[in-house]
Parts: structure tokens; C-alpha cells; sequence
């Protein structure tokens, strides 16, 4: 079985994810996570690995979800040609 070097899309559209202080979210970078936008575990045997983001505050994010992002975790827009 080949692995894909690229990620999964796994949806065209940010996640809007209200934050708490001081808690720990590790972001989905591959796309397979059944826990959009963060990992459920499901990179493992891949090359991929989550990204450890910690929340200062507590706020509204936009988490990306089309794994394109060149800002990750969060959305810069990458999805727009892809809907």
C-alpha cells in the first residue's frame, strides 16, 4: 500500500470552533480524523502528525478543513477554489 504524501480533504468549508483558555487542541493534519477539525488518532502508520495549538484565550477560531492551509491550524482561505 503506497502512502499519499498529500492530505485528505476532509471538508471545503473552516471549522468554527469556540476555544477555551489554557486547554490544548491538537488539529488534524491529514484529513482522515472522524473528529473534524482535530485528530482522532487516524494518521498513525502515515508520515502525517497533528498540530498542538494552545488556546490563551477563549474565543471563536476558524480551524481549517481542507488541510491546505499554509497557516495551520487555521484557515487562510485555501478552500475557496476547491467549492
Amino acid at each position: 500500500m503506497t502512502e499519499s504524501t498529500e492530505a485528505r480533504i476532509a471538508r471545503t468549508t473552516p471549522c468554527a470552533v469556540k476555544v477555551e483558555a489554557g486547554k490544548d487542541y491538537f488539529w488534524c493534519a491529514c484529513g482522515r480524523s472522524e473528529s473534524q477539525p482535530f485528530c482522532d488518532g487516524s494518521h498513525r502508520g502515515t508520515s502525517f502528525r497533528p498540530v498542538r495549538f494552545r488556546a490563551e484565550k477563549e474565543e471563536w477560531l476558524w480551524f481549517c478543513g481542507c488541510k491546505q492551509t499554509a497557516t495551520p491550524p487555521f484557515c487562510d482561505g485555501s478552500h475557496k477554489p476547491l467549492s
